[in-house]
């Protein structure tokens, strides 16, 4: 076996593993999903619960042609970095709602900010010199890594408990508490262990909001009704309170709305009487930040396709006559010249899928001096830099912000400019 591995367990079908089968492995580098990299024999296998550098018995979870997936089913050799996971679900087998538990917050960190070089360079095309330049980091946010989640959707079983998801499941993992979780969700008597059953729902949603509101809401045949807890929830956020719906889009990190309206008016610095776009604009967070920065003579349009977005934007932004808001999807609202240039700033959040080539190059046709693009996605982020780097713009300067502890997940913010 090459790369130190050894297979303990089971037989090895021609040409690799097998599903369920163990193997001794050196865990290598971090990679995309919260895996690490190893090899057996040539052939790629994804880790999970593995630092790079640890020597480790995996068991493998799923084949694929030309990679498989594992899990660390024990630690024979640790890496400095490793801790006691404080969550009894967060193990190979349970919960797979986080990611990284096992790594010291610190450490965290660096993970995620060498999946977003690692992006940036394999898809976005970046050299190794252009990294460097950007300075690739992720900044933590107020409050730790754990009781910061705001919203909670948990999945409910064939016996009506609630649960979290196991890692690339639809099978219900029953939990007692999530430790993840804003304490006030945790104090909710939602779960199994509050003797709590839910046989009707195919979901609930738990809700603590900035503003001081605690809602739960659950979903059955596609419909979702509160059960408790106001309809509207209230947040607070760029200097300004916001109403809607428990059930719709909000961030879910109590410090991240803030944070990212601050990367974004630092680096784009709109001026009095700009025109700017809100693409993906939602509820409005950066239209209403970009109203206080261009004035009365600016204009600013907001583009939301989802209703509950575009009829919380209209409510919370009915003060702001410098904001229309246009109910479309940014394709359609491009390519249909619902929206036309000139435009100064361009503000891009979309979704985990990123913006596509094609919205990429309509923006970059209607000649922003500058586009804000927010990411939740490293590598969708990177594509989109790649298109916009083909059409002769750079990616000036990259924020990275964890929004998302003890997930794999990361939020970029990034200023591109013309070339």
């Amino acid at each position: 076996m090459s790369g130190g591995a050894a297979v303990t367990g089971g037989a090895a079908v021609s040409g690799g593993l097998e599903e369920a089968q163990r193997v001794e492995l050196t865990v290598a580098a971090v990679a995309p999903g919260g895996h690490c990299v190893a090899r057996v024999d040539g052939q790629v296998v994804f880790v999970r619960h593995a630092l790079p550098g640890e020597r480790v018995l995996a068991e493998v979870t799923e084949v694929h042609r030309g990679f498989v997936r594992a899990d660390a089913v024990s630690v024979l050799e640790a890496a400095p970095d490793r801790v006691t996971p404080p969550c009894p679900y967060a193990r190979p087998g349970r919960c797979g709602g986080c990611d990284l538990q096992h790594v010291a917050p610190p450490a965290q960190l660096d993970w995620k900010a060498k999946v977003v070089r690692e992006q940036l360079v394999r898809l976005g095309g970046l050299d190794e010199t252009e990294c460097d330049a950007l300075g690739v980091r992720v900044e933590p946010l107020p409050g730790g890594p754990l009781g910061w989640r705001s919203r909670v959707r948990y999945a409910v079983d064939a016996a009506g408990r609630a649960g979290l998801l196991k890692h690339r499941s639809h099978e219900v993992v029953p939990v007692d508490r999530c430790l993840i979780a804003h304490p006030a969700i945790q104090d909710l008597p939602v779960l199994t262990s509050a003797g709590v059953t839910w046989p009707d729902a195919e979901a609930v949603e738990a809700v603590a909001s900035t503003g001081g509101d605690v809602a739960v809401t659950a979903v059955a045949a596609g419909r979702t009704e509160v059960v408790s807890g106001p309809d509207q929830v209230r947040e607070r956020a760029a200097g300004r309170d916001w109403s809607l719906p428990a059930s719709s889009f909000w961030q879910v990190h109590p410090a991240a709305a803030d944070t990212l309206v601050a990367a974004v008016l630092e680096l784009t610095d709109p001026q009095p009487g700009e025109i700017a776009w809100d693409l993906y604009g939602g509820a409005g967070l950066f239209a209403a930040a970009l109203a206080g920065r261009v004035g009365a003579g600016g204009r600013i349009t907001l583009v939301e396709a989802a209703a509950d977005g575009v009829a919380a934007a209209r409510e919370n932004l009915r003060d702001l006559p410098v904001v229309e808001v246009v109910a479309a999807r940014v394709e359609t609202a491009l390519t249909r010249r619902r929206i036309t240039g000139p435009v100064d700033v361009v503000v891009l959040d979309p979704p985990r899928s990123g913006a596509g080539a094609r919205v990429v190059r309509d923006v970059v046709a209607a000649g922003p001096r500058a586009v804000a693009y927010v990411a939740c996605d490293p590598a969708a982020f990177a594509r989109d830099v790649r298109v916009f780097t083909g059409l002769g713009w750079r990616l000036a300067e990259l924020r990275g912000y964890d929004l998302f502890p003890m997930t794999q997940h990361v939020e970029l913010v990034g200023l591109l400019l013309p070339g």
